[in-house]
């Protein structure tokens, strides 16, 4: 090979490798265009207004029609990494519920959140638990070769030879 087309594959090597490591970044939710939630101007701006100007909520309150949250999240995302969640915005507008005027207007941003730790535990579900032999063999415990002992369980209907 000669020297200048090692150089090239190199070359194309190293853009490979960093095109590779740089990062994708996504924009989901809630895009301000015109206006910005946290401009909405507290006892002037009603929900229709407020709607005129920033378009449908990201969500709304389920216990209380009169809270509105705008919800926008960039991630970045590095080849084959777990996303990365670089900047979080929510922004709640309450409302009045006696004239629909705009009463607070929070923002609140990924530093405000707080991690939940899940409980892991799983609840366990009635059911027939096969044998070691049924798992192997498949279906031939449904055939008629082995008893059915399943009379009773939850879920099965009498007579069902299934």
């Amino acid at each position: 090979m000669s020297r200048p087309a090692v150089f090239a594959a190199a070359a194309i090597g190293l853009a490979a490798v960093v095109g590779g490591c740089t990062p994708l970044t996504s924009y989901s939710g809630f895009q301000a265009i015109e206006a910005k939630p946290a401009d909405m101007k507290i006892g002037e701006d009603s929900k229709s207004t407020v709607r005129e100007k920033l378009g449908t909520p990201s969500a709304v309150s389920t216990f209380d029609n009169d809270a509105w949250y705008y919800i926008s999240q960039t991630t970045d995302r590095v080849a084959f990494y777990k996303p990365r969640v670089i900047k979080r915005d929510v922004v709640a507008i309450k409302f009045n519920t006696a004239d629909e005027k705009v009463a607070s207007v929070d923002t609140f941003t990924l530093k405000d959140g707080k991690v939940i730790a899940y409980n892991g535990r799983e609840t366990p579900t009635r059911g027939r638990e096969m044998t070691v032999l049924e798992q192997l063999l498949g279906t031939v415990g449904r055939g008629g070769m082995l008893p059915q002992d399943d009379e009773g369980v939850p879920g099965t209907r009498p007579g069902d030879r299934r």
